[in-house]
Parts: C-alpha cells; structure tokens; sequence
C-alpha cells in the first residue's frame, strides 16, 4: 500500500508485506453520527489507519465514512477487533464485520481480549481466515507475553500485532523488547487517557517545539516504534494530532518521557 500521503508513512513491517501506517485513528466510545462525523474528519485531515472494533457498535458508521470520504478501499488501513462474546466463532464474527464494514476484506483483525480458554483453537480460526483473505494480517490485543507465547508455541504463528494500553505512564522496555524478539510490533491504545497532559515534563518539550502535550505523547510512540491511534471527536484535535511530522524529539527528551513511568 503506497500513496504520495504522508501520514502513510513511517508504516509497520507486518508479514506478507503489509504495510500498517504508524499513526491511525482509534474510534472505542465513538458512535452513530459523531462517529461518522470524527472518521470523515480524519480521513479529511490524511489519517490512512483506522481502528474499529464489534464490540464498540461503530463499524458501519466507519465503513459509511469511508465510503463518503471517496478513497480507494486500498488506500485505507482497517483493523477491527473479534468480540469475546464470539471467540467461537471467529471466523463468522469476522464475516459479520465486513459486512457491517462494507468491505470484502480487513487490513488487521485482532482477538480483542483474552479468552477464558481455546485460545489456540480460536487462533487458529483467525490464522485460517488470513489465508482465505479475509483478513491481511492477525493479532491479539490486551494479551501478556505469557498469552502471546501459549499461541506461538501450538501454531508457530506469532501474532503481526499486539494492541495494548500504552503511554509514558506505562512504559515498559523490558515488554517492547520481548515483543520485538517475538516478531510482534506494539501498538498502543489510549495514550492520552493514561496520560497527565499537565505533566512538567511534556509541557517543557512541548513549549520546546511550539507544540501540544498531547503530540509530544505522540511523537514519542513514534520514537518508540510504536503504533499509536489517538481518538478525538473534535476536529481541531483530530487535526493536530495528526500534524506530527514537522518536529523531532531529542534522546534527552526521550528519556526524560521515558522516565515519567511508575
């Protein structure tokens, strides 16, 4: 997936080749009209990467903005997530989803949480519904290293992504760095709930760029290698927290993020 846009790049290296924009836009506690207003809104602004869930009764309002918006289906990212309630049915869960979605296939489908058992047996559903196209790449969100391994060993398959509530608050080398060990790139939800946007620290850096706290945030996911989808209902947000691109964080302002962990 390549296009002159530039929030389509820095990308995920996913398996197979595909390509998952850095920056997207999240949609959990987003719905009906304002859900469409807020996607329409992103996509205006360059957002290539949007993040639904079953679970989060949103995916038809995602699937009409796009629609409306006139982008190409390939130029668009899609991740959406199976709903717990439907763990045994995956592979029909994701069926229902892209009908609701209006598109023939997703970019990334995740298991939204742990299941209380069959884990590997729902894994499996997921990995056969990657072949069949269905999906282009599969992961987990809310799974622990210990989880992620259990799926590793009885398939051989390392989920392409695990989505887990990331912020400065949370940072955790020792968790990225058994990731990346494992082939699983980071993607990180709620980064300003779990942030103190007043926080010193990033007001400092911030007023260093002549920018927000919350793009400070940003950036440093990015800095991080870490996916990170923001969500927003104002347009003016929407639109900041996309312009990331023309400033850079030095390693002294990394650390000193890094260090505002517990």
């Amino acid at each position: 997936m390549r296009s002159s846009n530039p929030l389509h790049e820095p990308a995920a290296h996913l398996p197979d080749g595909v390509q998952m924009p850095m920056l997207g836009f999240g949609t959990w506690q987003i719905s009906g009209e304002q859900c469409r207003r807020a996607v329409a809104t992103a996509l205006g602004a360059g957002y290539r990467h949007l993040d639904t869930a079953a679970m989060y009764r949103n995916e038809a309002e995602v699937g009409q903005a796009l629609v409306d918006s006139g982008l190409p289906r390939e130029d668009v990212f899609i991740t959406t997530k199976l709903l717990p309630a439907d763990a045994a049915r995956a592979r029909e869960a994701l069926e229902d989803s892209l009908a609701v979605l209006n598109v023939p296939s997703v970019d990334l489908y995740l298991i939204h949480s742990p299941p209380d058992e069959g884990g590997p047996g729902i894994w499996e559903q997921l990995l056969a519904a990657r072949e069949e196209g269905l999906a282009r790449a599969v992961g987990v969100s809310n799974y622990s290293i210990d989880e992620v391994d259990e799926l590793i060993e009885a398939t051989g398959v390392a989920p392409a992504v695990k989505q887990v509530r990331w912020a400065p608050s949370v940072h955790d080398p020792v968790f990225l760095a058994e990731s990346a060990e494992r082939g699983v790139v980071v993607e990180g939800y709620s980064p300003f709930r779990s942030s103190d946007l007043e926080d010193q620290t990033l007001g400092a850096i911030a007023d260093a760029h002549d920018v927000t706290p919350a793009q400070v945030v940003l950036r440093w996911h990015l800095h991080h290698d870490i996916v990170v989808i923001p969500k927003s209902v104002t347009p003016q947000r929407i639109r900041a927290n996309a312009d990331l691109f023309g400033f850079s964080l030095t390693a002294d302002e990394v650390a000193r993020i890094d260090a505002l962990a517990g």
